[in-house]
């Protein structure tokens, strides 16, 4: 056993994770290995504890590092490289894993000691973002039951367990049941209209499945082309949203909406029977832990201060938003009308007849601006943005880290005055269906902290699934795509441009949860700026920049139908809060029931009956939003108001532009959890944050 885990790339613990070497049959004994060695920790940390930072903190923090090497590339795989072997291996392991963090998140001794701490002689010496940290830990250890005994100790450890192999097996789930929803299309006139990505997405994605075993095409089939087809349609982003909105056949159009609004739903791969398990669970560990609802429990460690702040937040926000969401339904339905639609407007026309509409109004197409964001040029345009707000450099090092897959990118971050490098992040752009879980992330591979005396720097994962290169050609990517790599890079900045060097609350780490969006909303903001956008354009053919009336036409189609997509997010935070907070899991309502009463104060069209998207709302059921997807528009409340200041300063005046870039890379992206985020925010705007600026924004008042 020795002999074989002297070569575990799991287990190496000093510079980049070896994602090239990475195998799923190294992954259980790795983390036995690794919970073993904490096990022996964590005794003898037990047995020498002292109530000062160096005494707890610091070697708590020195245990966390084999985790961070060995356990944090095993969910960063699970999400972009996954594979049946790897599932089974972090099924196994999972248990004991949930075990170990509650063995030490449940450590009397530790917590007894950090309590000692704060009310000792040392605590007015240690900085803010140190007391931050302690305070944190207290409350990690509380919300994970280190006041419980006996049997009551014991159900909350079978509950970690429960919930946190149902949240994989959701997660594992929508994958599953993603990958066996495929459309063929084979008739050349059906893709009249279609966008010639779609169509370039659509015959390459037929190509691969002909050598795949998750599809119907088989493996004799002929090769499809761009033009002449056949084209498979899947209910990945990339090719389902293109399709949704230019495909002229409604019968096609409904049996993909449907198929997304039930997707999990149903046979081996149904979420149904977990989401209800997964509410009941939560419920009973909030009340484990005294509080009243999982709500309570989930908002404890946020940033608003309870469920009624929340609501308010969503009536303010709501109520302005009705007039322009039944407006915008009305014009949908008169075009559909005036086109010759003669049945009803419903879910499945909305994406076709939005795109229709938008195209009226503002006369530019999305297929007509891919061919001037390609992503090389893109990225450039990204990078010099950042230079300019917040005097960084950004430098390509292809070559110089291990990458999980050839499509992966590889930068380094320096301080553009010192050149002292400060960061480095991996890019992976494209979607693979097949491997990767759909949406984007941004998420932590090494926190910046001291190792030895040594300060760390802290590397990020940016996880995209844009529109993949076409053969020579490189991504053309949407304008959406685009604002997604923006909202991304915001959430990386943040994470690589902390100075905080306690792991706790660098970066991200320690940010409430519903200001954690901040940096990255704010970011999307410059996708609208005409220096920045049409910086970062150049046509794939002529090479030239975009020109001024398409970014006209952009900015002005920025607010198109701003009220309809305000209250789609308003509908899934006021029916994630509501699931968690006055919602019975054990009555005679379900999920669905709840979800479908918000829909109907919220949209202004009817659900569907059989509408089961909670069965794919990954956010709260796999990810950790659970009783906190408000946070999205919470923290956009944060960020238009930040952005604010850079217009009320007036975006043409470089120097000011640039002196405001400063301040937010000190503070926001600085400080990180080490300080409150009401607190960061006032630091940079010099107030609290307003309401209005985000309904201003987006034209709804």
């Amino acid at each position: 056993m020795e002999e074989s885990l002297k070569d575990n790339p799991f287990l190496v613990t000093e510079g980049l994770p070896p994602y090239d070497r990475m195998q799923a049959d190294q992954v259980i004994p790795a983390m036995e290995r690794v919970i073993a060695e904490s096990e022996k920790r964590i005794e003898a940390i037990e047995q020498s504890l002292e109530p000062t930072w160096d005494g707890v903190m610091r070697p708590l923090e020195a245990m966390d590092l084999p985790f961070s090497y060995a356990w944090g590339p095993v969910g960063h795989l699970l999400g972009v490289k996954n594979s049946d072997d790897l599932r089974k291996a972090h099924e196994t392991i999972q248990p004991k894993m949930v075990e170990q963090s509650l063995r030490i998140d449940q450590s009397r001794p530790i917590y007894d000691c950090l309590k000692a701490l704060q009310s000792g002689a040392e605590w007015e010496q240690l900085d803010e973002a140190q007391q931050r940290a302690i305070e944190g830990k207290v409350l990690q250890a509380e919300h994970a039951g280190v006041g419980l005994e006996g049997e009551l100790k014991e159900r909350f450890l079978d509950i970690s367990r429960e919930l946190s192999k149902t949240s994989t097996d959701f997660s594992n789930n929508i994958l599953d049941a993603r990958k066996q929803v495929e459309l063929i299309i084979e008739n050349v006139d059906e893709s009249e209209g279609w966008p010639t990505t779609l169509k370039q997405i659509g015959a390459q994605s037929y190509n691969e499945a002909r050598s795949g075993d998750d599809s119907k095409v088989s493996a004799d089939a002929a090769e499809a082309t761009p033009d002449g087809g056949p084209w498979r349609i899947t209910l990945d982003y990339p090719s389902f949203s293109p399709f949704m909105q230019h495909h002229r056949g409604r019968s096609d159009r409904e049996l993909l909406y449907r198929a997304q609004m039930t997707l999990a739903s149903s046979g081996e791969h149904n979420n149904q029977g977990l989401i209800a398990q997964t509410l009941k669970l939560r419920k009973e560990k909030a009340a484990l832990l005294g509080y009243d609802t999982f709500a309570d429990l989930s908002l404890a460690s946020k940033m608003a201060p309870g469920v009624s702040a929340v609501t308010d937040m969503v009536e303010s926000l709501s109520m302005p938003s009705h007039p322009h969401a039944k407006a915008d339904l009305a014009a949908l339905a008169e075009l559909a009308k005036a086109s010759g639609q003669d049945e009803p407007l419903l879910h499945w026309d909305a994406a076709f007849w939005s795109e229709r509409l938008r195209e009226k109004l503002f006369d530019y197409t999305d297929e007509q601006l891919r061919p001037y964001f390609p992503l090389p040029r893109v990225l450039d345009g990204l990078f010099g943005l950042a230079e300019r707000l917040f005097d960084v450099k950004i430098t390509r090092a292809d070559g110089e880290a291990p990458i999980w897959h050839d499509e992966v990118q590889y930068f380094k971050v320096s301080d553009a005055t010192s050149g002292q490098q400060m960061a480095s992040f991996y890019l992976d752009p494209y979607s693979r269906p097949s491997e990767k879980r759909g949406g984007a992330w941004m998420a932590g591979c090494l926190d910046r902290r001291v190792v030895e005396g040594e300060v760390r720097l802290p590397v990020v994962h940016l996880v995209c699934n844009g529109t993949p290169p076409v053969g020579e050609t490189p991504s053309l990517m949407g304008f959406r795509e685009v604002e997604t790599l923006f909202h991304e890079f915001g959430h990386g900045l943040q994470g690589m441009l902390t100075t905080v060097n306690y792991a706790e609350v660098s970066g991200i780490g320690g940010v409430e949860w519903d200001a954690v969006e901040l940096a990255s909303q704010f970011m999307e903001n410059w996708c609208y700026h005409k220096e920045t956008l049409l910086g970062m354009t150049e046509h794939i053919e002529t090479g030239k920049a975009l020109p001024d009336d398409l970014y006209e036409k952009i900015v002005a189609s920025r607010n198109f139908r701003a009220g309809s997509l305000m209250l789609r997010q308003l509908e899934f935070g006021k029916t994630d809060m509501l699931l968690h907070s006055t919602f019975d899991p054990e009555g005679s309502a379900t999920a669905f029931d709840v979800h479908r009463e918000v829909s109907a104060e919220t949209s202004v069209m009817p659900s569907l009956e059989e509408d089961r998207f909670l069965c794919a709302f990954s956010h709260i059921f796999s990810g950790g939003y659970a009783a906190g997807y408000y946070s999205y528009k919470w923290a956009e409340v944060l960020s238009a108001d930040a952005f604010g200041a850079f217009e009320e300063a007036g975006l043409t005046n470089e120097a000011k532009v640039r002196e405001l870039g400063r301040r937010f890379r000190n503070t926001i992206l600085s400080l990180g959890g080490g300080r409150h985020p009401m607190d960061v925010f006032k630091d940079f705007r010099g107030r609290e944050p307003d309401t209005g600026a985000l309904l201003r924004q987006t034209g709804l008042v």
